[in-house]
């Protein structure tokens, strides 16, 4: 009954959802170039930054970087790394993110590695995800725990509503001018 409620709760939320909304409008006001590494969420997160009108204006490059061997392929995460923390961890999304700034020079840069589910990964609970947020030189890592309850779909879109608050408050943290 509990993981029920649980995803019912996910989906208001997926339907009520309008944040990328209200960072496509920050990122066309200001001219602000984004662009995305992500696991996890396997391109939903560039999905629905793309989904506004208007999204090439602010959308650079996007990857679904899922395996270990595209982590280390395209965003010269290390295997070190890999084998040490596990690919969701802290210091991959770190990697993934100085990766993606190389590769891209966008203004921001935003990096997805967790656990989606049914089941664990590298002994990792599901739910778990870390996110990479850069702005210009300023890079915030977060971990989110998030209800292991979730289907792997209701999972995917909240790992991506995480994402994108973490963005507006990186953006929010660093210049009135992106408040609303």
């Amino acid at each position: 009954m509990r993981k029920f409620f649980a995803n019912k709760r996910a989906e208001i939320i997926r339907k009520k959802s309008t944040t990328e909304l209200k960072l496509a409008k920050i990122l066309l006001r200001n001219a602000i170039k984004i662009s995305t590494a992500e696991s996890c969420t396997g391109g939903l997160l560039s999905s629905r930054l793309t989904d506004i009108a208007g999204s090439s204006a602010y959308t650079t490059m996007n990857f679904v970087t899922y395996s270990n061997e595209s982590k280390q392929k395209i965003l010269n995460v290390s295997e070190e790394t890999l084998q040490n923390y596990g690919a969701v961890s802290a210091e991959c999304v770190n990697e993934m993110a100085q990766g993606l700034r190389r590769l891209t020079g966008s203004d921001i840069i935003l990096c997805t590695s967790g656990v989606a589910g049914p089941s664990l990964s590298e002994g990792k609970p599901v739910g778990l995800i870390y996110i990479a947020c850069g702005f210009k030189d300023n890079l915030v890592i977060r971990e989110f725990k998030l209800n292991p309850r979730y289907n792997r779909k209701n999972m995917k879109f909240m790992f991506t509503e995480e994402a994108l608050k973490l963005t507006l408050e990186v953006l929010k943290s660093t210049s009135k001018q992106f408040l609303p």
